[in-house]
């Protein structure tokens, strides 16, 4: 587990983004407010990002998105499985079936859908590594079409796929490998940019 210490020496060592340039912040920094807990997950804000260490579940956007460009940092531990869902057609039933999810899970089983990919939608290969480091992950949907970018790497490219048109965005603490739901996830800098 991370020390608190090491924690904030990443935190300072992180580069900030960059705000304006029509940049929306949906985390303020300080609570949960524009964000509704969905599942049993135990999310709470420390040191000025968003936590969860335990549970299932989902921090879920309380407006819907459309066409946006969406950048996060993320820390997670290496066996941690999170992701962000985006355009989310049923907030009751939150899952690659009702929404694209864009996967941030280095252990995943079939890794072609781990870290970067869309799952089932676009594969990876090489699959990225995200685990035990602040990353920054960007993710464009115009349309049918949706990017991804880890860390400056584009790891999906202007894929198209005209399933879901909108609705809202979660962030997703889920069990990893052999059902161990004790990974840590943390957001921070959560904004989004519309057209």
């Amino acid at each position: 587990m991370l020390h608190r210490r090491t924690l904030l020496l990443a935190l300072a060592a992180t580069p900030a983004l960059a705000q304006g340039d029509g940049w929306t912040p949906l985390f303020n920094g300080r609570d949960m407010t524009g964000f509704t807990a969905v599942g049993n997950a135990n999310w709470r804000v420390e040191d000025g990002a968003l936590v969860a260490d335990r549970g299932t579940g989902f921090l879920m956007t309380t407006r819907s998105f459309a066409d946006f460009d969406l950048r996060a940092e993320v820390f997670l531990d290496a066996h941690a499985n999170s992701g962000i869902f985006i355009r989310i057609s049923d907030p009751a039933r939150i899952g690659a079936a009702t929404s694209y999810e864009i996967n941030l899970w280095d252990q995943r089983p079939e890794q072609r859908y781990g870290t970067g990919a869309i799952v089932d939608i676009a594969a990876v290969d090489p699959m990225p590594r995200a685990g035990g480091r602040w990353n920054t992950l960007e993710i464009s949907a115009r349309g049918e079409v949706m990017s991804v970018t880890l860390n400056g790497v584009r790891t999906v490219d202007a894929v198209r796929h005209a399933r879901f048109r909108d609705g809202p965005l979660a962030l997703q603490h889920a069990p990893g490998v052999n059902n161990d739901d004790t990974g840590v996830v943390r957001f921070r800098r959560v904004e989004v940019r519309t057209p």
